[in-house]
């Protein structure tokens, strides 16, 4: 696999890891960081989950703007470069994949790392995480799709509270509103989140990734064009070898196995 300053990667069977390893800086990701994440996702070769989680005791503690990361000579045009150009052009790519999407946070999860974490479609946190959008303490606003993202996983209110007072929402609150999918101790979240991943990897892996464009375009659609999509992508389904590999095990009432296409 490729070899990258910000990131490590591994293939683990089906499911491609991909963790951020500045632990040092607690994982604080400069535009270069999202690139890396942007290129190791962009050929799965097989790969039938993803899994992203942080090295040392932090998922991601925000975009890194510490020494000049971002530039400061016209600091508005380079943030927004770096959001257009890098972040922003990762999180679409996340979006876009065709495989299920986990996160394993402990520690922090703040501004980008919150988003990144909350763009899987679970994210399982250790007893030590948190998620932040502290933005409003230094005069700026979220980003990375959090004002997209949190209203419609937690309500208008409580994204309110959470980005316009700054406060920390720790995990077992994250569960509480529906944040996240699961909490779990911080020593069993590397063994958890990876069963999951494997789990999913196992799975009809076209249509799981029908499934999560599904569930992301259906917030922007109307219920009949809802139902449209999801007549066109059932009828792609049915066309699908674990389609078929799926009825014949239904009847025969074994398990079926799915080889992901």
């Amino acid at each position: 696999m490729a070899s990258y300053e910000h990131i490590l990667t591994e293939r683990r069977g089906d499911v491609l890891v991909v963790t951020l390893n500045r632990p040092d800086r607690l994982n604080a990701a400069p535009p270069a960081l999202f690139d890396e994440i942007r290129d190791a996702i962009a050929t799965l070769d097989g790969a039938r989950a993803v899994l992203f989680a942080g090295a040392g005791r932090a998922f991601c503690s925000g975009a890194d703007v510490a020494g000049g990361a971002l530039g400061m000579d016209n600091p508005g045009e380079t943030t927004f470069a770096a959001l257009i150009e890098h972040y922003n052009r990762t999180m679409l790519a996340i979006a876009a994949l065709d495989v299920p999407v986990v996160s394993a946070v402990r520690g922090p999860a703040a501004g980008i790392g919150c988003s990144l974490a909350l763009a899987a479609d679970f994210c399982v946190a250790s007893e030590t995480a948190y998620f932040l959008q502290a933005f409003v303490n230094i005069g700026l606003i979220p980003d990375g799709g959090a004002s997209w993202m949190l209203p419609r996983l937690i309500g208008r209110a409580r994204a309110a509270e959470m980005m316009l007072l700054g406060e920390r929402v720790p995990a077992a609150k994250a569960l509480d509103w529906g944040m996240i999918h699961k909490v779990v101790a911080d020593d069993a979240l590397d063994a958890e989140s990876f069963a999951l991943a494997e789990r999913l990897a196992a799975g009809p892996t076209r249509a799981l990734g029908a499934m999560r464009r599904g569930l992301h375009d259906a917030l922007e659609l109307s219920y009949a064009d809802a139902m449209t999509r999801e007549a066109e992508n059932q009828r792609d389904m049915r066309g699908t070898a674990d389609a078929m590999e799926g009825g014949m095990a239904f009847l025969q009432k074994r398990k079926p196995e799915f080889k992901g296409n």
